[in-house]
């Protein structure tokens, strides 16, 4: 037997905290912290320790045998009910998931107004493009090779993910990064979250803390390459001493484009505000934006590249304008120290047109969408059991329309989609000692109905689809510096309205018999097995971990794209993505860190029919799924006064299209970037450098079978950000 003894602060005040309840997991013995916050216990070799008591999150803490002292902060029950949403989808930090996590020091290091998908190229198996080759204005990222119309994409455990296309237009919502606490990506089906399942993963994003956060405000200005600009500012009143709080912020942004004619001109908002009671939190969050951009939409052609880089097959007449805006209410109450519930309710509302070029004319297609829902959580913990659950249910109704302008009130069709969703999932973790045991189950069921334009010819049709999604794994921590896990699951999800109409935004007599039924395209599903290890040894800390991820059905794009713009795709048999993901940091010095990280893949499609010849490929690549990818990082900190960073990218080539044809691929390339931010008391200034050697860098693209057409990194930009925080 050993004595152990320890101290217990507050995780913000750092005071000392007393009456916290010390129990030894698994065994009897327990203490309580005096006045100056400290204890003493009886343990024999390695325990773990659990920490609780009112208004304070429940911790625990593994201490070895020659751990004699140990110092725990407990962070107060304010700031963790605020998150209880987050940790509902996100999973107990011991889920046996792949993840990678960003907190708010690494968004505001990286962050220079990029829209999120670039910035998360940081990330391992992330690839990224902007349609306009800058950094705002409608960029999209690939997990695993796999599209961002299916990676799971919350907010505060709100889903983000369009019912009808599954995509996030990150561009609607410009400057968002500054607003949020962290951002976490989970590799493979991850955890159960709300709204469309994940399939490639998830991305959840939680908000700035009304509760944690410090008194302030904060105004950033920006100039940049491409006559870029930006300009925000933001104020948080902290956790007041009437228990309410309040965060807003307002912004701006606008570029050329480093393609010709792709400017962006945008505005958008956050505003949170919070009552923060011992066992209560009532929270109301209101976030959107509006821009508009230069369409560039079609990747250019190789050629046409070589005479001009920033060439732009779109014309400059071809332009759209659309606003996005959320708004939810939340409700948190603590039943106990081990439980809580909370609910809430949320709405959206988009509208918006675009013009298209279809000579002589000029078309503009319209876009009017509203939905509502509410997300329903609870966590328990009963001894070693612990229990998450969450249930959703929404409603949305999309309208689609189309005229020729100048005449917008002779409209050529008005259609409209509608789109329900009812789902619940569990999530049970069971220790035993150094052993933890997960499961996770989530039940979704989903219907679609479609409204045709009164004078279509057509019928209305509806379908509907319902998925279970069982997961399982399980997580030693072997010792305080060395965790392994493994999981298996699966996960089914529907395919989008584009999928189902061929592309076609219309359904008439001219195209229904072509289209056919909503079943044209079936839902998909993926087995995905999971192994890993994290570990720290002295300064070096290593994630490492083994995938294989088995597709049914999956629902690929074929290369081209529709007349609007989005990807056209149609089912595979049969299909799989296997590698490995290595992510490393290194602490060098107190003042220099080091960090890579890579991902070495196989992936193929077993049978795959090319519809333009009518030819069968076997056993080959599937398209944009580059065999491997690599980032590095220096980063130098002198103090808080200096820091200068150094990042390294490659990204291996890839095809254009599920052919294997040598013609029609993205080569591979390596980037580098640079920035240094000099801080002086409230002030920074900071200096960027993207792509520091010019390097012809092509970020994805697409075939139409003799041609290939690139989507392209700009070549060395800068962007020059003040900084004043008041």
């Amino acid at each position: 037997m050993a004595d152990v003894g320890g101290d217990v602060r507050n995780a913000v005040s750092d005071r000392p905290v007393a009456g916290v309840i010390v129990t030894v997991v698994g065994g009897s013995d327990t203490a309580r912290t005096d006045n100056n916050g400290r204890f003493r216990l009886n343990t024999q070799g390695t325990a773990r320790l659990r920490f609780v008591r009112d208004g304070f999150a429940a911790r625990e803490l593994f201490v070895g045998a020659g751990d004699t002292t140990v110092i725990v902060r407990l962070t107060p029950t304010a700031r963790t009910l605020e998150a209880s949403t987050i940790t509902a989808v996100r999973g107990d930090a011991s889920a046996p998931v792949t993840r990678a996590t960003f907190d708010e020091a690494e968004l505001d290091r990286r962050y220079f107004g990029q829209e999120l998908p670039l910035l998360l190229t940081a990330s391992p198996s992330i690839t990224a493009y902007s349609e306009a080759g800058s950094f705002s204005g409608y960029a999209y990222m690939r997990l695993r090779g796999i599209d961002q119309s299916r990676i799971n994409i919350t907010l505060d455990g709100i889903p983000l993910n369009d019912p009808e296309d599954h995509f996030v237009y990150f561009s609607n919502f410009p400057d968002l990064t500054n607003s949020l606490r962290s951002v976490e990506l989970q590799r493979g089906v991850g955890a159960s979250s709300n709204g469309v399942a994940s399939y490639a993963g998830a991305l959840t994003m939680e908000s700035v803390s009304l509760a944690g956060a410090r008194r302030g405000g904060d105004v950033q200005i920006e100039r940049g390459s491409f006559d870029s600009n930006r300009g925000s500012v933001e104020y948080a009143s902290g956790l007041l001493p009437s228990r309410l709080s309040f965060y807003g912020r307002v912004s701006a942004q606008q570029t050329d484009g480093y393609r010709r004619h792709s400017s962006n001109r945008s505005e958008s908002f956050f505003a949170s505000g919070g009552y923060f009671g011992d066992r209560d939190i009532v929270k109301l969050t209101a976030f959107g934006g509006r821009a508009r951009n230069g369409l560039a939409y079609l990747a250019a052609s190789s050629d046409d590249i070589a005479l001009d880089p920033r060439t732009n097959p779109l014309t400059a007449r071809e332009r759209d304008d659309f606003y996005q805006d959320f708004a939810s209410l939340q409700y948190t109450r603590l039943l106990s120290p081990d439980a809580d519930v909370g609910i809430t309710a949320y709405g959206m509302l988009s509208d918006g047109s675009y013009d298209v070029s279809i000579d002589p004319d000029l078309w503009n297609f319209g876009l009017t969408s509203g939905s509502g829902g509410a997300v329903a959580t609870a966590r328990a913990r009963f001894g070693r059991l612990h229990l998450l659950g969450g249930a959703h249910g929404s409603g949305y109704r999309r309208a689609h329309f189309a005229a020729i302008k100048p005449d917008l009130e002779a409209r050529l069709y008005d259609n409209t989609s509608y789109k329900n969703e009812a789902a619940a999932f569990a999530k049970a973790t069971y220790d035993i000692g150094r052993l933890s045991i997960n499961g996770d189950l989530q039940v979704r069921r989903t219907a679609f109905r479609y409204e045709p334009d009164a004078n279509a010819g057509i019928g209305s049709q509806r379908i509907d689809w319902t998925f279970v999604n069982p997961k399982i794994g399980a997580t030693w921590q072997a010792t305080n510096a060395l965790r392994v896990y493994a999981s298996y699951g699966r996960n089914g999800r529907e395919p989008t309205r584009n999928d189902m109409f061929a592309g076609f935004d219309n359904l008439d007599t001219t195209n229904a018999e072509f289209v056919g039924d909503l079943n044209r395209v079936r839902p998909e599903s993926v087995r995905d097995l999971e192994a890993g290890v994290a570990t720290r040894v002295g300064r070096l800390g290593l994630q490492a971990n083994v995938y294989s991820m088995d597709f049914h059905n999956e629902i690929s794009p074929i290369g081209p794209l529709s007349y609007l713009g989005l990807p056209l795709r149609k089912n595979v048999d049969r299909s799989y993505r296997r590698g490995v993901e290595v992510d490393l940091a290194y602490q060098a010095t107190s003042s220099l860190t080091a960090t890579a990280n890579a991902t070495v893949s196989q992936n193929r499609i077993g049978t795959y029919t090319d519809d333009a010849s009518g030819t069968i490929y076997r056993d080959v690549e599937p398209l944009l799924t580059p065999r491997v990818l690599a980032n590095a990082s220096l980063i130098y900190a002198l103090g808080g006064a200096l820091k200068a960073s150094l990042d390294g990218r490659f990204v291996g080539k890839s095809y254009l299209a599920n052919t294997g044809d040598e013609r029609f691929t993205t080569p591979g390339r390596a980037t580098v970037d640079g920035a240094v931010a000099w801080s002086i008391a409230r002030y920074s200034l900071g200096v960027r450098a993207a792509n520091l050697t010019s390097t012809r860098f092509y970020t994805g693209g697409y075939t139409d079978g003799t041609t290939s057409y690139y989507y392209l990194l700009p070549p060395r930009s800068w962007f020059v950000t003040l900084r004043a925080r008041l």
